[in-house]
């Protein structure tokens, strides 16, 4: 399943994809409903354009985002309407990927999260859907790495040695959990194992976790 999972010690999570689960087409017909009507092509499937683009990169702030889709739309259209028109994109984060998380922590491994993302959903949905268990999103990870604060997205190569650098990770000992191959490769070029999470029993995100914690326990009993 895993290239050498016996020596993963530390797990990176993608968000989107991977621990919460995306609808891109709620979003965009959530952002036609208030008269964007280029919304499918500017969330596109491989890419996002302006602003939403800019956003996520951190090169553009929330009130610049807000008002140039608000140019675009329907007259009277309100921040708070944008705001939970693009958050259609996030649909649930189950309770038991919560708890996954935990186990993963209390058996030892160290976990990252490291997404494209921006603040408007990191602060408000995402803020929320962690909430869940009366914590915060802090309380799951080791660290977080999010590309509107590092001013670069995946599958820069340089994103995920910022990551592996600032917490002192040894790629080799590092495993990236991600929905886009091509984040996959890029991981793998910063030296860590990567793989692909798809949405089966056999490779979703809880299925690579019980592998890894398997491992765990075996390693346990060998010792």
């Amino acid at each position: 399943m895993i290239d050498c999972i016996h020596k993963i010690r530390n797990v990176i999570f993608d968000l989107g994809g991977v621990v919460i689960d995306l609808d891109r087409q709620r979003a965009v017909r959530a952002l036609e409903d208030l008269g964007l009507e280029d919304a499918d092509a500017m969330l596109g499937l491989y890419g996002q354009q302006e602003p939403f683009y800019g956003l996520e990169t951190g090169e553009r702030n929330v009130g610049e985002f807000f008002d140039i889709l608000r140019s675009r739309m329907n007259p009277g259209v309100t921040d708070r309407q944008i705001m939970d028109a693009f958050n259609q994109f996030l649909v649930k984060l189950p309770l038991r990927r919560l708890e996954m998380l935990r186990q993963m922590r209390m058996s030892g491994y160290r976990i990252f999260v490291l997404s494209n993302t921006n603040p408007l959903m990191f602060n408000s949905w995402i803020d929320r859907a962690f909430r869940q268990e009366g914590g915060s999103v802090n309380d799951y990870f080791d660290g977080i790495v999010v590309s509107y604060e590092e001013l670069m997205c995946k599958p820069n190569v340089e994103i995920f040695k910022t990551l592996m650098r600032r917490y002192g990770l040894n790629p080799s000992e590092t495993l990236m959990l991600d929905d886009s191959e091509t984040n996959c490769r890029a991981a793998v070029e910063a030296g860590a194992h990567a793989f692909q999470i798809g949405n089966t029993a056999k490779d979703d995100m809880l299925a690579i976790c019980t592998a890894l914690l398997d491992t765990k326990k075996g390693r346990k009993s060998e010792a």
